[in-house]
């Protein structure tokens, strides 16, 4: 199964060409971005979000960059190339996917060396599309692994959105699932609304709902009274970083709701990329974590509800220990109850 929408790719005007996120579900709308500054702003203000498409976003972003320059002097191109890694580095802090996307782009560019600018973007651009395409095959190998996990008639409790919209397409959490009923089996799916952006009711359930699987939203701090009635088998979500123990970073409200599985011997799986680990990160404590603002709390479009004046708590991401995690599901394979030995053996055996 395959979602029926595309949430990033490159059109032959050479622009990149997103779904705004920020209009969904009511309004299904796409933006042409022409530029880095145009990529890296629609990161960092929600119109392309999860750790995955992040990353994609932003090797597109350095492709089209380095193509509205490719008619520039060399000088010219190589100060506004690097102005533009700049900008895309600096949109969102915690999607390790981001930075090794641009690390990637940057091997490419060195690799391509100061000769003409039309060469280089050509050699840009198809590392980019290298990155999308590895991105839905690692998407699609996670769906295939994580499969067995799921048994036939499963509910399963999501958080914020890791589907085909937080990716290339597929998913990561989602594409566990979309993958689960591509092999015959039926589930449903409970998602949490994910305050305070609303990620589980808006996007979770518009791209489940696109999909015909049937998916219910709860509000966040329902999920507890979900698990203490066994009306959940398993816990799926994504990931935006994995430090060298396996601590995850994930969206707000994913370490609660660990707690409360274990509490309750809920499984809790955490789908997610090689590229989201980071080794370079001894633990979860070292992981940066975004704080947005206020007005993601205190009121929501038009509407304010919180007193003006009173200070608001917005961090976008939480850390869940190691030791809470039944296993991750990555495109090499599932790692039960990750160790900072296990994981590092993963990946250095998956290179």
């Amino acid at each position: 199964m395959s979602s029926s929408f595309r949430t990033i790719e490159w059109t032959q005007d050479a622009s990149v060409r997103i779904l705004d996120q920020r209009k969904l579900p009511n309004i299904v709308e796409y933006l042409a971005l022409h530029d880095a500054i145009g990529v890296a702003g629609a990161i960092r203000k929600l119109a392309i979000r999860g750790a995955p498409a992040i990353g994609c976003a932003a090797a597109y972003g350095v492709a089209v960059e380095a193509a509205r320059l490719r008619d520039a002097s060399p000088d010219v191109f190589e100060a506004a190339l690097s102005q533009g890694f700049q900008r895309l580095a600096s949109s969102r802090p915690t999607a390790v996917n981001l930075f090794w996307a641009l690390e990637r782009m940057r091997i490419a560019w060195a690799d391509v060396g100061s000769g003409n600018p039309s060469d280089t973007a050509r050699r840009l651009l198809e590392e980019a599309h290298r990155i999308v395409a590895a991105d839905l095959d690692a998407n699609r190998r996670i769906g295939a692994f994580g499969v067995a996990l799921v048994p036939d008639g499963a509910r399963i409790l999501t958080h914020c959105n890791a589907g085909a919209l937080a990716t290339s397409g597929h998913g990561t959490a989602l594409g566990v699932i979309r993958s689960a009923v591509q092999a015959g089996k039926q589930v449903s799916v409970f998602a949490d609304e994910t305050r305070p952006v609303l990620q589980g009711a808006r996007l979770t359930a518009w791209e489940l709902q696109q999909d015909g699987i049937p998916v219910t939203i709860l509000p966040d701090v329902a999920a507890g009274h979900l698990l203490a009635q066994g009306r959940i088998d398993l816990v799926i979500v994504g990931a935006d970083r994995v430090a060298a123990n396996g601590d995850v970073a994930n969206k707000i409200g994913t370490y609660p709701l660990a707690v409360m599985a274990l509490r309750h011997g809920i499984a809790f799986y955490v789908a997610c990329p090689l590229s989201t680990i980071d080794l370079s990160l001894a633990s979860g404590a070292d992981i940066p974590i975004e704080e947005r603002s206020r007005e993601e709390v205190s009121g929501f479009g038009s509407e304010t509800w919180a007193p003006a004046g009173v200070p608001v708590f917005n961090p976008a991401f939480d850390v869940t220990p190691a030791e809470l995690v039944t296993a991750l599901i990555t495109e090499a394979g599932i790692l039960s109850r990750p160790t900072s030995e296990s994981l590092r053996t993963l990946v250095t055996n998956a290179r």
